[in-house]
């Protein structure tokens, strides 16, 4: 049987990207390693416009120019960006259950749902989130 995708939320992909793999655990390094290998590791379009959003606050320091930064952490080896389809737009204005009202965690969900991946995250809301079953989740 074939796993389905590895959704990395923002945060986990600016680790990864950023080398700080400390920030997760082993197993879900292993998991990520295994999802990049078999070109199943995905990062949501929307991340890279939340990433745009929190350095242009200053909430996120980054080493270069932020279009250098994004491509060069969409270059990595088994990495693919997933797109912001009309069909996770609409999903993500549509979610079942109890989920804030935050567009980019909506459409990263959204993303998840609609591709039948999981997504890898530390964030402890969308981690509340999954245990209503509405997305399956790899907490960081």
């Amino acid at each position: 049987m074939h796993e389905s995708s590895l959704l990395l939320d923002t945060h986990a992909w600016i680790w990864l990207a950023e080398g700080i793999p400390d920030k997760l655990s082993r197993s879900c390094l292993d998991r990520i390693r295994v999802a990049g290998r078999e070109q199943r590791l995905l990062v949501s379009a929307i991340s890279v416009w939340e990433l745009g959003m929190l350095e242009a606050k200053g909430r996120v320091l980054l080493p270069m120019n932020i279009r250098d930064w994004v491509e060069e952490a969409l270059s990595k080896p088994g990495l693919a960006l997933a797109p912001l389809s009309p069909e996770i737009a609409i999903e993500s204005s549509h979610l079942p259950g109890n989920l804030h009202g935050d567009p980019a965690d909506r459409i990263i969900v959204a993303t998840a749902r609609v591709l039948g991946g999981t997504l890898l995250t530390r964030d402890r809301q969308l981690i509340a989130y999954s245990r209503q079953r509405h997305v399956r989740v790899l907490a960081a």
